[in-house]
């Protein structure tokens, strides 16, 4: 992902930054809330700028970002890194991300060697195959073809809504997604890494609202939440090696919400049925103030 001849209307473009110094890049972010960065992609640009500091074959396993301010998708971000650390086995990096002089994300990340050993996981929920579903925003294109022109976010990633009750008996909520670039994108795992990382917050925070509305993005596009939804806090981790650009099974679940805030977790799983990356995060839950 070096240099900024990627095209930017793909998600690799999305992606890529500039490099002003060993430690320093700079980018761009689309429209994701109306008038506020994706804060999706502030988080992909924030661990390529990590990554990029790392020597040799060690590969990011986890993230944890704050965001602090809303980013203003007309403007250009600065990503500083600072090396915390370089171990035999894990390195540490932290990133500011700033804009106009203010900081408005920051991140942690951490890398480590790949281990060759046994391990364990949870078996992956019974779901209908992507094939099997329309385009989680066809709706929206053909009711406003030129709002969702300007949607970035469905233009490189192909999303697919499975079946599945929103509401569970145990006062939770969930939404099952399928999810991949449109786009074929290169070998290079940290790639990967920021595609999904991309990815990860899309429709994510209205899933601790389902109980009271369905998310605006399905059907008539951003902003149509009657919550005011924002994201205060996000994490990943890498479980093991995938491909953003093959079918990856998204189970979304909000066990909890309260006090203005709401939770969210988030798995991904290969069409194998192998987990490969959690994610949480948390989000301000308010109604919308009416006039």
């Amino acid at each position: 992902m070096a240099g900024p001849a990627a095209d930017s209307a793909h998600l690799l473009g999305f992606l890529t930054l500039e490099r002003s110094g060993p430690d320093l890049f700079h980018g761009r972010c689309h429209v994701g809330l109306p008038r506020r960065a994706f804060g999706g992609q502030v988080a992909a640009q924030a661990l390529t700028a990590a990554g990029r500091t790392v020597e040799g074959p060690r590969r990011a396993h986890s993230l944890h970002g704050y965001f602090l301010r809303g980013g203003n998708p007309g403007r250009p971000i600065t990503y500083a890194v600072e090396r915390l650390r370089d171990g035999h086995s894990y390195a540490s990096r932290r990133v500011t991300a700033v804009q106009d002089g203010e900081v408005i994300f920051t991140l942690s990340a951490s890398f480590k060697l790949p281990e060759d050993l046994p391990g364990r996981q949870l078996s992956v929920p019974p779901t209908t195959p992507p094939e099997d579903l329309p385009n989680a925003f066809r709706n929206w294109a053909a009711l406003d073809p030129e709002g969702f022109e300007q949607f970035e976010i469905g233009r490189v990633l192909d999303v697919r809504v499975a079946p599945v009750t929103w509401l569970s008996r145990a006062g939770g909520t969930e939404q099952r997604l399928w999810i991949r670039a449109v786009e074929t994108l290169p070998d290079t795992p940290l790639v990967h890494m920021c595609a999904l990382t991309y990815a990860s917050d899309l429709m994510l925070a209205p899933v601790a609202a389902l109980d009271v509305e369905t998310p605006g993005p399905l059907r008539e596009g951003p902003g149509s939440s009657l919550n005011f939804l924002t994201s205060l806090d996000h994490a990943v981790w890498f479980h093991r090696p995938f491909r953003a650009d093959d079918w990856l099974l998204v189970v979304q679940r909000g066990p909890t919400a309260g006090d203005g805030r709401g939770l969210v977790h988030g798995e991904f799983w290969t069409r194998d049925g192998e987990l490969v990356a959690s994610v949480v995060q948390e989000t301000v839950l308010r109604p919308r103030r009416t006039r």
